[in-house]
C-alpha cells in the first residue's frame, strides 16, 4: 500500500505533463499553422490512409478531445471524405466524441485537472461547477456540447472533477453533439455541395 501511495503521485505528475504537452502541441500547431486544421486539409491528410481511413478518423476524433481543439473541421472533413455515408460519419464522429469525453471524465480527477483549473481559471471553474451540480446540470452539459463556439472538453474535465453522474453527463454530451454534428453533416454537406 505504501508503494502504491509513492507511485500514485508519479503517475499523476506524468499524466499532467502528458496532458499539458498534448494541449500545448495542439494549440501551438493550431496557432502556427491554422491552414492545416481546415476541413479540406484534414480530408487531404486522411486520404493518405485509404486502407485504414476509418480507424485514423476515429483516432483523430478521440485524440482531438485531449487538445481542446474544435471538432467542427474534423466532422466536416468526414463529410467531404464520405459524402455518400453521412450516417456512418455521424456515428463515427459521435463515437470519437463519447470515447474522448469518457477518457477526460475519468482521468480529470486522477491527473489533478481540478487543481489546474482552480489555479488558472478560478472564476470560470466555479461558475461551471455550480451549473454542473445544479439539478439542470444535464441541460447545461447538452447545451455546451451543442454550442459550437465553446469547448465541450472543458465541461468534460469539470464534470469529472465534480463527480457529476457519469451516465447523465455522457448522455448529455452525446445528445448535444448529435444535434450539432447532425447539423454539420446533413445540412453542411448540402451547403458544400451547392457551393462547389
Amino acid at each position: 500500500m505504501a508503494e502504491a501511495a509513492r507511485i500514485d503521485p508519479v503517475f499523476k505528475r506524468l499524466g499532467q505533463v502528458l496532458w499539458i504537452g498534448t494541449l500545448a502541441a495542439g494549440v501551438i500547431s493550431y496557432v502556427a499553422a491554422p491552414h492545416l486544421f481546415t476541413a479540406d486539409s484534414i480530408a487531404a491528410f486522411l486520404l493518405r490512409f485509404q486502407s485504414t481511413i476509418w480507424l485514423i478518423y476515429i483516432g483523430f476524433s478521440i485524440i482531438r478531445g485531449m487538445t481542446l481543439l474544435p471538432s467542427t473541421p474534423l466532422v466536416i472533413a468526414g463529410t467531404l471524405l464520405f459524402p455518400s455515408q453521412p450516417v456512418a460519419v455521424l456515428l463515427v464522429s459521435i463515437a470519437g466524441i463519447v470515447i474522448s469525453s469518457t477518457m477526460i471524465y475519468f482521468f480529470s480527477e486522477y491527473f489533478g485537472f481540478s487543481d489546474f483549473f482552480e489555479q488558472h481559471k478560478p472564476e470560470v471553474t466555479h461558475q461551471i461547477k455550480a451549473r454542473l451540480e445544479h439539478p439542470f446540470g444535464f441541460l447545461f452539459v447538452a447545451a455546451r456540447a451543442f454550442f459550437p463556439l465553446v469547448p465541450t472538453d472543458l465541461v468534460c474535465y469539470l464534470a469529472g472533477t465534480t463527480k457529476m453522474n457519469f451516465w447523465k453527463f455522457i448522455i448529455a454530451v452525446a445528445a448535444g453533439e448529435m444535434v450539432l454534428c447532425g447539423f454539420y453533416i446533413f445540412l453542411g454537406g448540402a451547403v458544400l455541395d451547392h457551393v462547389r
